[in-house]
């Protein structure tokens, strides 16, 4: 199902040139393993911008820098020109929100009630607001309701509202990951790797979803493997190789590249790690994840 025209925010930003995000020297090194070297990215205000790379290149890594996930080792990332504090729920506050490539719902909630928990960090009832459950708690809470019966619309969801989050189709969950995301009125949405096992009438829909959010004053970055997606869908695309930034352009710019060839060819180049380097920074950002989950 295509998106609906419900708007994701009711007043979205003005157009500017100026930087959303602005990613400065990122660097993550885990223990004496450098996953990712000095990467510089700007995602400008009504931008698409696509991140791709090899396997191991260091994407979700870099993602996770600029979400609060880890904090890097060296560089510096700001929001609107403020330097984002190294702490995920207040990097969500700040204005950006992510999906993640390994879907994270709350399977046994509603459609409605995963929406919902993201709206927290929009709503101001403190905890004896919520307990004595007075009107302008039940204000908020309407409100809320309204909002994410808006984003469940916007999404082709609303027939969904009550069904519990592990009853609805893969490619659905993918969208509601996307709806409670929107919940926080993010002006930056980081989407990884949306169309992930996706067919191809679901990642169509999900091109024609985020165009829309764009449409809407919300700048995106996304990690995506679907190469024909990334270039149909982006203003500008960034290669990441085994941690750098290889290249940055257009999408025409980037599929000439023979660097960029090469590196998904698995032909070496000049500079190039061996599969032993390869193999070790995926193990440092196994166990980074590891140690996160605990």
């Amino acid at each position: 199902m295509t998106p609906m025209t419900t708007t994701p925010d009711k007043n979205p930003a003005p157009r500017t040139d100026s930087p959303v995000l602005h990613a400065t020297g990122v660097t993550m090194r885990f223990g004496g393993l450098t996953a990712v070297h000095a990467v510089d990215l700007t995602v400008a205000h009504h931008e698409i911008v696509g991140l791709i790379g090899p396997n191991g290149a260091g994407k979700t890594t870099f993602f996770n820098c600029l979400t609060g996930l880890y904090i890097p080792t060296e560089g510096t990332v700001t929001y609107k020109g403020t330097v984002l504090p190294p702490k995920p729920h207040l990097v969500t506050e700040a204005g950006i929100a992510r999906t993640f490539q390994n879907i994270r719902l709350f399977a046994n909630m509603t459609v409605l009630e995963n929406v919902l928990v993201g709206r927290h960090t929009r709503t101001e009832e403190g905890l004896f607001s919520a307990l004595l459950r007075g009107p302008k708690f039940h204000r908020a809470e309407k409100a809320s309701t309204q909002r994410a019966m808006e984003l469940l619309h916007f999404t082709g969801l609303t027939p969904k509202a009550d069904h519990l989050a592990r009853n609805l189709p893969y490619g659905e969950q993918r969208k509601l990951e996307i709806a409670r995301a929107l919940a926080s009125e993010p002006g930056l949405l980081l989407l990884d790797e949306p169309t992930a096992g996706m067919n191809p009438q679901e990642t169509r829909a999900t091109q024609t979803l985020v165009r829309a959010i764009r449409d809407q004053g919300i700048a995106v970055l996304v990690i995506e493997h679907d190469m024909r997606f990334i270039f149909n869908l982006c203003d500008r695309v960034a290669v990441l190789v085994q941690g750098e930034k290889l290249t940055e352009g257009t999408a025409e710019t980037v599929q000439a590249d023979e660097r960029v060839i090469a590196a998904y060819l698995g032909t070496p180049f000049e500079g190039a790690p061996g599969q032993d380097e390869i193999a070790e920074v995926e193990a440092a950002e196994a166990d980074a994840r590891t140690e996160d989950n605990r």
